[in-house]
């Protein structure tokens, strides 16, 4: 079996004072519903946690309605930090489950595609997630804003997720960080502590993930021509 742990416990304070993003309507339907239901709807997918804050509980338990979820589920509370969210999630997830997806709750968008595909290459190599190649030029600068340098964008890539891995590779993984008190801003990074290779699945549809107030109309607009979206009419 397969488990996915979906992150909303944050929040997001880039977005505004009082506002919590997971919450905010996209096609009639907050955010981490649209989220939630890809998963859900998901063949690969058998239970799903979602990491919440635990005030918001009542909330998520009416959104499984609107979710209409078929996969059992179950909310765990947030930590102080995502990777101490991540852990409860896992803690959380079924011993019997086979490989973990990590997702962001903020990117509602992600398509039954790119959640294949991560799958499938952390079952050949432990561990996956899903990455755009950056095509932005790229400069390294000084600490008064100067350009110093230019970078070679050859080989770099932004990752997003989901992030799938083998569930004892990133219990592992996610073990070690706690024990050299590390700091790592996604669950790929706890790999690097351990050695394991990381495959990068490209995501050739866009997977945005809602972080600041101008990326809802983008967010909208995606869902809004989305095969996966049915609460949207096309635009």
């Amino acid at each position: 079996m397969n488990s996915v742990v979906i992150v909303a416990a944050g929040k997001g304070t880039r977005m505004g004072e009082g506002v919590d993003k997971l919450f905010l309507t996209a096609c009639g339907e907050p955010v981490i519903v649209h989220s939630w239901r890809r998963f859900d709807r998901s063949l690969l997918v058998d239970e799903i946690v979602l990491v919440i804050r635990e005030e918001r509980r009542e909330e998520f338990l009416r959104l499984g309605g609107a979710v209409k979820t078929t996969k059992p589920f179950r909310l765990v509370a947030g930590g102080a930090a995502r990777q101490d969210s991540v852990w409860n999630g896992l803690e959380a997830t079924s011993d019997r489950s086979s490989l973990v997806a990590i997702h962001d709750g903020a990117r509602p968008c992600v398509s039954e595609e790119i959640i294949k595909d991560c799958f499938e290459a952390a079952g050949r190599i432990g561990a996956s997630v899903a990455a755009q190649r950056v095509t932005d030029t790229l400069k390294e600068a000084s600490e008064e804003n100067l350009i110093e340098r230019n970078i070679d964008r050859s080989r770099l890539w932004a990752v997003q997720t989901p992030q799938v891995f083998r569930r004892a590779i990133l219990k592992k993984a996610m073990a070690e960080v706690r024990d050299r008190e590390l700091q790592v801003t996604d669950d790929t990074a706890a790999c690097e502590a351990i050695g394991q290779c990381v495959f990068l699945v490209e995501s050739v549809a866009p997977n945005p993930k809602v972080t600041v107030p101008s990326d809802l109309p983008f967010v909208e607009w995606l869902l809004s021509r989305s095969n996966e979206t049915p609460s949207c009419s096309r635009l």
